[in-house]
């Protein structure tokens, strides 16, 4: 249940509001101004590969740090599920956290090598914007207190991020209906958002 919540936390990521709205900027940056779907899907695998690398290490990282805890394990779960809890009301719009809104800044994109070095910047200088589900992902790294679970759960919120970016990279056009609907319903999809959660902090309490 655990991967699925943090594959599903990966994908909201993916199309929560500040991150969906510069899908077209990263594309553009992708093909280079070719229309090449062969090119633009190669920067944008190299895209997905930095950003993976980073939050693993953050997975990784969680997850020694909550083996170091296991003498606390109780107070550990519940202090993480109420984190996410508050994250999911902050998601629902019950009080605003300012600190996890951002965007990311542009960069040039001339190759595979620059493409995988947007991605580790990506990791970087967005985090404040998908901070709420990112953040939600390494409480269940740490709560695993296991370094190699911790990578399994980042890797899978990575793949929950990077295979959207992957598709829009060849169906950019087909899908742009998609990203319209998006758009216009992205109250109910953060309510959505938040919920997820909520539920998610309840079961690292009870379950974890």
């Amino acid at each position: 249940m655990q991967y699925l919540m943090t594959f599903l936390e990966g994908i909201i990521s993916f199309i929560s509001p500040c991150m969906l709205p510069m899908l077209p900027v990263y594309l553009m940056y992708f093909s280079g101004n070719q229309k090449n779907r062969t090119h633009t899907l190669a920067n944008a695998g190299m895209f997905v590969l930095g950003f993976t690398l980073i939050f693993t290490a953050m997975g990784i990282f969680a997850g020694t740090m909550g083996s170091l805890l296991t003498a606390h394990a109780v107070l550990v779960r519940i202090i993480c599920g109420l984190i996410i809890i508050l994250l999911g009301l902050s998601y629902l719009g019950v009080f605003q956290l300012p600190f996890l809104k951002g965007y990311a800044g542009e960069v040039r994109i001339t190759g595979l090598f620059s493409s995988f070095l947007f991605g580790i910047v990506y990791a970087v200088s967005l985090t404040p914007c998908i901070g709420i589900f990112l953040g939600s992902a390494l409480m269940l790294a740490s709560v695993s207190a296991s370094a190699l679970k911790g990578a399994v759960l980042l890797v899978l919120y990575s793949l929950g991020l990077g295979v959207p970016f992957l598709l829009s990279a060849v169906l950019i056009e087909e899908l742009e209906h998609t990203f319209d609907f998006i758009k216009q319903h992205y109250e109910i999809i953060n309510k959505i958002c938040g919920v997820l959660l909520i539920l998610t902090g309840i079961f690292i309490m009870i379950f974890a």
